[in-house]
């Protein structure tokens, strides 16, 4: 079988998975979960959306006819784009996991929920925006099993504005929840586990 086909035929089929797993639990947390409070950022949401179709172009012509995109291509080996292969395979029980641990609190942008619950078990126990590892993971797995320059390069911009993003959103989180959060910050990494958690030291 030619493998440039099964490349294409791999990132069809985990993307419309990821894709469909995600689409289910949003479409249940805006059916059944409250209402967003406060300013919630959907305008951002909006435009980084329309950022993505554009970045997405490339790999939709790549799925309908690489030759298209011929000018966009990386020649990487073969075990790099495995590598990506597996990454992306990976990141489909990683994401069904944190969707499933935070339930109807998912939000499209930084604000709450009405009724938001701070969720800490799953890998919420670890990491503080695990659907944000994912989709870290996603983006250099995608780049690699496609070998798609244009992929690793039109995903910078998202991830500026994610990175800028998420301290709006744990501020949101402490004017909730207070304490509770703080105390939950200084034990979990914001994107990847802490190595050493910090453990305040006893009053005198």
């Amino acid at each position: 079988m030619n493998e440039a086909l099964v490349y294409r035929g791999l990132t069809l089929g985990i993307l419309s998975l990821v894709f469909g797993i995600s689409a289910t639990f949003r479409r249940r947390a805006d059916r059944v979960g409250g209402a967003l409070q406060g300013e919630n950022g959907l305008r951002l949401v909006v435009v980084l959306r329309l950022l993505s179709l554009v970045v997405l172009l490339p790999l939709l012509g790549y799925l309908i006819n690489p030759v298209w995109v011929a000018w966009a291509r990386l020649y990487l080996p073969s075990w790099t784009r495995w590598l990506g292969a597996a990454g992306m395979i990976i990141a489909i029980p990683l994401a069904t996991w944190a969707l499933r641990s935070i339930g109807t609190n998912i939000s499209p942008s930084h604000a709450t929920r009405e009724g938001h619950q701070l969720i800490t078990h799953g890998p919420y126990r670890w990491v503080r925006h695990p659907l944000y590892s994912v989709g870290i993971l996603l983006c250099i797995s995608l780049t690699l099993l496609t070998a798609l320059w244009t992929l690793g390069v039109g995903m910078l911009i998202p991830l500026a504005v994610l990175l800028w993003r998420t301290p709006r959103e744990e501020a949101r989180l402490i004017e909730t929840f207070g304490d509770e959060y703080r105390t939950y910050m200084r034990r979990t990494g914001r994107f990847f586990p802490r190595i050493v958690t910090s453990v305040r030291s006893p009053a005198a």
